[in-house]
């Protein structure tokens, strides 16, 4: 396999590499992955089984329309393919750091400018893709509330109702989230789609950004994950409302933009999240 890929990365890299030291590190619960290098040149390479390919490509193309903003360090796609029984995904490797008050400041401003500068008319994106490992569906739609009801909350209340987790009933809850959100019609702005900590970093103070669940949405979704699993420092939020304030009524959306990602991982997870999940949709018909 590593000959293979060896191969790929050198005909997009125009010389020759052969990867000798390759270090598996910990990159979440989605695939395996790896540091490779030849001694010279370094290599992030993602691994998983080959019906996974599709992940890959659509991995592939969210960084590069994050890049294209030119906001951030993106780490740059070399190549994706198919290798024995493994799909495979070989990025820029990127030494990373600690943020502190100065460079978290400037990662609010450059996320609010990426919301701000980059969107569109409808809410969706022209192919669907994935959050980790769970299918997201991103049909065009004009109205926010239905967007985020239906191919959000609906379509992963039927995952795990297909799991064998009925935890609540599927078209009260998307009907009580149009209702939630009636009246809300955001900008339709491009997103990270799944921005926790562990998506992040910083490069010569650069923040960066990798494994997006890339689409056209609610700029609050990207800032209601950052609250989720360890909210971000508070230097980031300071810098974001530089640029873009949030709107007051944020706190009252919060709860259900969050439940989208409790809901995945309960469909990946189990246990705490299918509690936490049932928890909140309790709270939506009171």
């Amino acid at each position: 396999m590593w000959h293979f890929i060896s191969e790929q990365i050198s005909n997009c890299i125009k010389q020759d590499f052969i990867c000798d030291d390759i270090r598996e590190v910990n990159a979440g619960d989605s695939h395996k992955a790896y540091k490779i290098s030849d001694g010279k040149q370094r290599f992030f390479v993602k691994t998983n089984e080959k019906i996974h390919l599709a992940n890959f490509e659509a991995e592939q193309e969210g960084l590069e329309h994050l890049s294209n903003t030119q906001l951030f360090k993106v780490p740059k796609v070399i190549c994706s393919g198919l290798v024995s029984d493994h799909s495979f995904l070989a990025l820029e490797h990127i030494s990373m750091a600690q943020g502190n008050e100065t460079t978290w400041f400037h990662f609010g401003q450059a996320l609010a400018k990426l919301h701000s500068n980059f969107t569109q008319k409808m809410y969706g994106w022209q192919e669907d893709n994935f959050i980790g490992l769970t299918q997201q569906p991103n049909l065009w739609q004009k109205k926010w509330s239905c967007f985020f009801a239906e191919q959000r909350i609906g379509f992963m209340l039927q995952l795990l109702f297909e799991k064998g987790h009925e935890l609540a009933n599927i078209d009260s809850v998307v009907e009580s989230v149009k209702s939630l959100l009636a009246g809300h019609n955001p900008t339709p702005s491009m997103l990270h789609g799944d921005l926790w900590q562990g998506n992040t970093g910083f490069h010569n103070n650069q923040p960066v950004l990798f494994d997006p669940a890339f689409y056209f949405g609610d700029r609050e979704t990207d800032i209601a994950m950052s609250e989720l699993f360890g909210r971000f420092p508070e230097n980031f939020y300071q810098g974001y409302a530089d640029i873009w304030p949030l709107e007051t009524d944020y706190q009252y959306r919060k709860p259900i933009y969050q439940l989208y990602h409790v809901l995945n991982h309960a469909l990946l997870f189990g246990g705490q999240y299918i509690d936490s999940a049932k928890i909140t949709l309790k709270n939506l018909d009171t």
